[in-house]
């Protein structure tokens, strides 16, 4: 299970001002705090600061590096930004993301094709995102394609079939477990990512439902997560899942989590 630390993001108030203040150390310790809670990856989203976000970018990703061995998640809607991210990444970067939105799809490609990467690709198109899970794999597919034929491995694929309230439709969460399930079972090597949180959008308890909506999606085949590290319930939620999935040989990580007090 791939798990990206989301708090290097310029919308959570702390890391605006991080960013603001050119806070190395800050910086640094903030994804230090995630990569000890079990993240495996940081995600860096300077979007919100559009003026200077290249070169808040690269500020960001080389002061995080610096100091830590650990890939970022190279997070925008720019592609001169993705681009201006991997110029400076050290290792294989993971790039957040594209569509299947026809011009999108073609500026991101042209912005990363020279580099060695990974990459996110949403199921959205030019019709918007699907209701159902149908079209999600059909926009899936079509991508897998596309990023296989342009010289990405099955491996470095991470398809993200964009969960969305269930306040405002109820269907939405089983639509995106279908959509996982199909797709993960299709196409053998490619992961399958998801930004939580939508999924609990305008409900009490948001923290309750997250944590059972991604033990049951992890049953269909989630394998990476955009989630707050820090948050030791939903990690050992994570953990569980995996003992219960198979995916922990023996239990022995799940056994030394609870030595550690990781799931008290």
């Amino acid at each position: 299970m791939l798990i990206i630390g989301e708090k290097i993001n310029t919308t959570l108030k702390q890391a605006k001002e991080i960013v603001e203040r050119k806070d190395a150390k800050a910086l640094q310790e903030l994804a230090k705090r995630q990569i000890d809670a079990g993240a495996s990856m940081v995600d860096v989203n300077v979007g919100t600061r559009i003026k200077t976000e290249t070169e808040d970018m690269k500020w960001a990703i080389k002061t995080i590096q610096e100091a830590l061995d650990v890939a970022c998640c190279i997070d925008s809607p720019n592609p001169e930004v993705l681009k201006a991210g991997l110029e400076v990444h050290r290792g294989k970067a993971l790039i957040n993301s594209t569509t299947a939105e026809k011009k999108r799809l073609e500026d991101v490609l042209a912005s990363i094709k020279n580099f060695d990467c990974k990459v996110v690709a949403l199921t959205m198109d030019d019709e918007g995102i699907p209701e159902d899970a149908e079209k999600r794999y059909r926009i899936a597919a079509g991508l897998i394609e596309r990023l296989n034929r342009e010289g990405f491995a099955l491996d470095d694929i991470y398809i993200d079939p964009l969960i969305r309230p269930i306040s405002t439709n109820p269907d939405s969460g089983k639509a995106v477990l279908d959509a996982i399930g199909k797709i993960s079972t299709s196409f053998p090597g490619v992961h399958i990512i998801c930004g939580l949180s939508n999924i609990s959008f305008g409900l009490p308890r948001r923290s309750l439902l997250n944590r059972v909506y991604l033990a049951m999606a992890m049953a269909k085949g989630l394998d990476a997560a955009l989630v707050d590290p820090l948050d030791k319930d939903l990690m050992a939620t994570i953990i569980s899942a995996r003992a219960l999935l198979g995916e922990d040989e023996f239990c022995a990580n799940y056994i030394s989590s609870f030595r550690e007090g990781k799931l008290q």
